[in-house]
């Protein structure tokens, strides 16, 4: 059996391009999608809100890329970060390289002490990460079954989240 390498390290420079590329084509079919994630995490690198950008390498190729940056809450809540864009190329989707990002983003996070993780996503896949929907958090425009956080403290925030204004940008 041919065994494949698969990598995960933090990005570069010289990642740039490809992180677009591949961000670009995993969201491309995705019904939800405006074609602006790739930009989102364009603009977090230019306001230095990327916390956390990994990129994914298969056989030496990047194939999959995470985002992490500072979120903040109503409630004032610190030490908190959202998760997205994530993005696998999807010729290489469902060969774990999603996961291996996933687990690796969330190991990072533990260390940088964050208190937790929110995103908005599917809780069908997301739930499986110990991502949870809670009630009491809220993001706007946002159905409350999409809005999962994974709390690494006792501490759960309340009210809305709000994620960096990058995630605003649309050109």
């Amino acid at each position: 059996m041919n065994r494949r390498k698969l990598t995960i390290r933090d990005e570069t420079p010289s990642d740039i391009a490809a992180i677009s590329r591949i961000t670009r084509a995993a969201f491309k079919t995705c019904p939800y999608s405006n074609d602006t994630e790739h930009l989102i995490i364009n603009a977090l690198r230019a306001a230095d809100a990327l916390t956390i950008s990994l990129v994914a390498e298969l056989d030496g190729t990047p194939a999959g890329h995470v985002a992490l940056s500072p979120v903040t809450f109503s409630d004032g809540s610190t030490d908190w970060f959202g998760l997205g864009p994530i993005a696998v190329i999807p010729e290489k989707q469902k060969q774990g390289i999603g996961t291996a990002l996933m687990n690796r983003a969330l190991e990072q996070l533990r260390t940088h002490n964050a208190a937790g993780c929110i995103l908005v996503g599917d809780p069908a896949y997301y739930t499986r990460f110990g991502f949870t929907a809670y009630p009491q958090i809220t993001h706007e425009g946002v159905p409350p079954e999409n809005v999962l956080a994974l709390p690494f403290t006792d501490h759960l925030p309340t009210g809305q989240v709000t994620f960096h204004k990058a995630f605003s940008v649309t050109e």
